[in-house]
């Protein structure tokens, strides 16, 4: 599964984005999803994840009531909406796949990778 993650961009700080994650058009609906970033200097954390029926999701403290996360099983396509952005969560973000594990946020059981787009939120 190759998947592409765009929607990146630079935006000022209590903005919005909205990334996008497909794999052209390849069937999501048996797969978890999850969103994942990377800022500058610091190790990889979860953002958010989603169960492949939607049923489930997780979010990190940071973000939770800022950040939704979800699917749509017809279009395939998986999108994190990120509202009040700080600048803090300037990052590389990528998306993320696994047919199935026991953890949401645990990277380790994701076994397909986006390239990640770059979010700047500027002060």
């Amino acid at each position: 599964v190759q998947l592409q993650a765009s929607g990146g961009g630079l935006v000022q700080a209590g903005g919005s984005l909205r990334l996008s994650c497909g794999a052209s058009g390849r069937s999501l609906v048996t797969y978890d999803m999850a969103w994942f970033r990377r800022a500058s200097g610091k190790e990889r954390e979860p953002v958010a994840a989603i169960n492949y029926s939607g049923a489930t999701s997780y979010y990190a403290d940071s973000v939770k009531g800022r950040f939704t996360i979800s699917r749509d099983n017809i279009e395939h396509m998986v999108y994190l909406q990120m509202n009040s952005l700080k600048p803090e969560d300037t990052a590389v973000y990528y998306c993320a796949a696994r047919r199935d594990g026991t953890d949401l946020a645990d990277g380790r059981q994701y076994d397909y990778w986006g390239q990640g787009t770059l979010v700047t939120v500027s002060s």
